[in-house]
C-alpha cells in the first residue's frame, strides 16, 4: 500500500475502535464520510447499512447488544485452556503494545485484551507505517509490517470472526440475518469482513476460531465459588 492508503487504513481502524465504544456521539452520522475512504481501498460497508437513528437510541443499542454480551469482546476469556494460558497471551499482547509505545488508560480504562483497544492499536501499526513510507525508512515500513501481519495472525484475526457470530447469536439472530436494525450486530460484521480483506491484503490465512468449538477461559478457583464452603 501507498502512503496515503495506509493513512485510509488507520482511519478505518481508529473508527471502528472508537465505534465499540460506549457512545458518546453518532458514529452512524460518519459513516457517509467512511464510504469514499473504503473505496480508496477497494472495500465497500455489508448490505444494508443501518438506518440513522438517534444518540438516545444508540446508547440502549449498545446496552442491550454489547451491554450485555459479557466477556465475549475480550480475546483471552474464550477459547484458552487456563487461566495461566490467559496470563501469558494478555503479556503477549501488552508486548506488542509496548514495543510501539502504545499504552492502554487515559480516559477510556479497558483491558489489553479488549477489542477496541485492539482496533485501535492495528491502526496505530498501519500510522506508523504510513509515516515510515512517506520517509522513504524502508525497514521501518518493513518492522511495522511484520508487526501487523503478526498481530492480526496471533491475536485480532483469530477472534473476531468469532466475536460477530456470537454477538449475532446472543441478539438473537442468525448468521444469514442481516440486522438492519441492529447498528452493533451490522458493526461486528463489518469489523470482521474488514479485517478479513486486511489480512487477505497482507497475504496471511487466517485460522480463526470456530464458534462451534469455542469454550470460555475456565477461570481460576480462587476467582470461582469452587472454593467456598458453602459449594457442596
Amino acid at each position: 500500500m501507498n502512503p496515503d492508503q495506509l493513512l485510509h487504513l488507520a482511519q478505518v481502524y481508529r473508527f471502528l475502535a472508537g465505534a465499540f465504544l460506549y457512545p458518546r456521539e453518532n458514529w452512524l452520522e460518519d459513516l457517509p464520510d467512511l464510504a469514499p475512504i473504503l473505496e480508496s481501498l477497494e472495500l465497500r460497508f455489508p448490505a444494508p447499512v443501518p438506518s440513522s437513528m438517534d444518540l438516545e437510541a444508540l446508547q440502549a443499542d449498545y446496552r442491550h447488544t454489547l451491554g450485555l454480551s459479557g466477556s465475549m469482546p475480550y480475546e483471552t476469556e474464550i477459547g484458552l485452556p487456563d487461566e495461566f494460558r490467559q496470563s501469558q497471551e494478555m503479556a503477549d499482547i501488552a508486548g506488542f503494545y509496548c514495543a510501539f509505545g502504545f499504552k492502554v488508560g487515559g480516559t477510556v480504562r479497558e483491558r489489553p485484551d479488549y477489542l477496541a483497544t485492539e482496533l485501535e492499536f492495528m491502526g496505530l501499526l498501519a500510522l506508523k507505517q504510513a509515516y515510515a513510507a512517506g520517509e522513504g525508512n524502508l525497514e521501518r515500513v518493513e518492522i511495522c509490517n511484520q508487526a501487523l501481519i503478526s498481530f492480526l495472525t496471533d491475536h485480532l484475526g483469530r477472534w473476531i470472526e468469532l466475536f460477530a457470530s456470537a454477538l449475532t447469536l446472543a441478539a438473537g439472530g442468525n448468521a444469514d440475518d442481516p440486522f438492519p436494525g441492529k447498528p452493533y450486530v451490522w458493526l461486528a460484521r463489518f469489523a470482521a469482513s474488514f479485517v478479513r480483506s486486511e489480512g487477505q491484503q497482507l497475504g496471511v490465512d487466517l485460522k480463526t476460531i470456530s464458534i462451534r468449538s469455542a469454550i470460555p477461559t475456565p477461570v481460576g478457583p480462587e476467582l470461582s465459588c469452587e472454593s467456598c464452603p458453602a459449594v457442596s
